[in-house]
């Protein structure tokens, strides 16, 4: 195979799902890590991707590129599944939780419609939709109003003042982006604030994101690092950003796509299977 041939696979990789890694594509195409590595240089160099320890990701969009829910939804659909199912394991019956906007909260939603007694505050259009659609009749769901963004949240003052006089056990808070400097984001001001008042409104936090979160930077930062009791991740989360999380989060929980877990916590700094 050329060069031009293998670096537009390669390209084609990144933009279907991600991320790649050195090791797998040397293997793949038979050939060195070193040839990979130039690959990822010649691409890199050509703004079409980005070069990260051990690999490339998609070249990253701006800090205030909003992709639509629909577009979303497409993406890192195995980890998004894991990650939701690992998080259906933190609600009980009865209790009173919220889940932001975004493809894996809806993911989520999903997993929660036989949940007895619960409710669910919510400003997201396609969450409100899964539970009224398929859920239990002693389930309460409170949709926030607000103005609608490309990503079916609803934010501004009327979201924010209605969220102001909850209080909730847990929030399920879907992200942007997650950045060692700029902690958690998005890329939309109003859905920022929006997100700061589901987190004050809430006991505990869960954040729920892929790897190919890290690394990405939104226009606004929703919360610090440390404000998350809960992390769950995918096992394709980079080792600086496990390192990173590691320190900073209550509980790092990475699942693999069939649902296995493993956890970090700051206190050991060690790995559990």
């Amino acid at each position: 195979m050329l060069a031009q041939q293998r670096q537009a696979a390669i390209l084609d990789r990144v933009r279907s799902t991600g991320g790649v890694r050195v090791t797998e594509l040397a293997a793949e195409f038979g050939v060195s890590d070193m040839t990979i590595r130039r690959d990822l240089e010649a691409l890199h160099d050509r703004g079409l991707l980005a070069k990260v320890h051990g690999g490339a990701t998609a070249a990253g969009p701006g800090s205030t590129d909003e992709p639509g829910f629909r577009a979303k939804s497409v993406r890192q659909l195995p980890e998004k599944a894991a990650i939701a199912g690992r998080a259906a394991e933190l609600v009980r019956p009865g209790a009173a939780i919220a889940l932001s906007a975004g493809t894996t909260t809806a993911e989520l939603a999903r997993r929660l419609v036989d949940v007895p007694g619960l409710t669910v505050v919510t400003n997201s259009l396609p969450v409100a939709e899964i539970l009224h659609a398929g859920g239990r009749s002693d389930q309460t769901v409170v949709l926030t109003g607000g103005v609608r963004t490309p990503s079916d949240a609803l934010v501004g003052p009327l979201a924010v003042t209605a969220i102001r006089s909850l209080h909730l056990d847990l929030l399920f808070l879907g992200v942007h982006g997650i950045s060692e400097r700029a902690g958690f984001t998005t890329p939309n001001l109003m859905e920022a604030e929006t997100d700061r008042a589901l987190v004050a409104a809430a006991d505990r936090l869960v954040v729920l994101a892929d790897h190919t979160k890290w690394g990405t930077v939104g226009i606004s930062s929703i919360v610090e690092l440390s404000a998350a009791h809960v992390l769950v991740s995918d096992d394709r989360l980079p080792a600086d950003a496990r390192r990173v999380l590691g320190e900073r989060v209550g509980e790092l929980v990475m699942v693999s796509g069939t649902g296995g877990a493993r956890t970090t916590t700051p206190t050991s700094g060690e790995v559990a299977e």
